[in-house]
């Protein structure tokens, strides 16, 4: 399996997947916007996966190699290869798709509830309750043909998949202690903003190891049902 990873930022990595790939003797290849924003031939992926960052996908005029990732992620999921994408990465899709992704009515940072849709029950689809890591301030609206998987109490569009082996994830699965700690540090003043679903840096700091745990099975769960 030939995976490729779109990483728009140093401090938001792969964290529970990387060994998700290993296991799978992924042969994996990365295109780092922050280095060179090259991309390979949509042909030579068999799954790619865009992970997070703080930018919008609206911020085009600043960062042009964001016009360039969302028309090869269209030629990707065109040619019917599975496409992850979390949080940045699902705005892309939804974008890449013909959604809109705009600021949501709040920031939503921590450990927050997610709620499964009761009608979707594919292989992709989520429980009628769970607990997930955020750290989003834009969402999107469902693009057409897609169906929608899960919302929370700060954000109605949690999820999507678009055909079987798309999935777009606002929130985070692969999130491991080590991730937590790395984008807490770069984004340590969202924190302080606050708001009312921004949890405080003591709050994150001290999420249990079975929060990381829980959510790490997930993500695996989720891929294997991906590909």
């Amino acid at each position: 399996m030939r995976a490729h990873i779109l990483q728009h930022v140093p401090f938001e990595g792969l964290g529970s997947i990387e060994p998700w790939l290993t296991a799978h003797h992924a042969r994996v290849t990365w295109t780092r916007f922050f280095e060179e924003p090259s991309l390979p031939e949509a042909a030579d992926v068999d799954l790619l996966i865009a992970l997070g960052g703080p930018m919008s996908v609206n911020d085009e005029d600043l960062l042009p190699w964001l016009g360039a990732e969302q028309r090869f992620i269209a030629r990707v999921i065109a040619l019917g290869r599975p496409v992850l994408g979390i949080c940045l990465g699902a705005q892309l899709i939804a974008s890449a798709l013909g959604a809109r992704v705009y600021p949501g009515t709040h920031k939503e940072i921590g450990w927050h509830p997610v709620y499964g849709a009761p009608a979707e029950d594919g292989p992709l689809a989520f429980p009628g309750e769970f607990l997930a890591f955020h750290w989003h301030g834009e969402t999107f609206d469902i693009p057409p043909g897609a169906v929608c998987l899960a919302g929370s109490g700060a954000c109605r569009h949690q999820a999507f998949r678009y055909g079987r082996n798309v999935l777009a994830l606002q929130f985070h699965l692969e999130t491991t202690p080590a991730s937590a700690d790395a984008i807490i540090a770069r984004c340590r003043d969202e924190l302080q903003a606050g708001g009312a679903y921004v949890q405080s840096e003591n709050t994150l700091r001290n999420a249990p190891p079975h929060a990381y745990a829980a959510v790490n099975a997930r993500m695996s769960a989720v891929l294997d049902a991906l590909v």
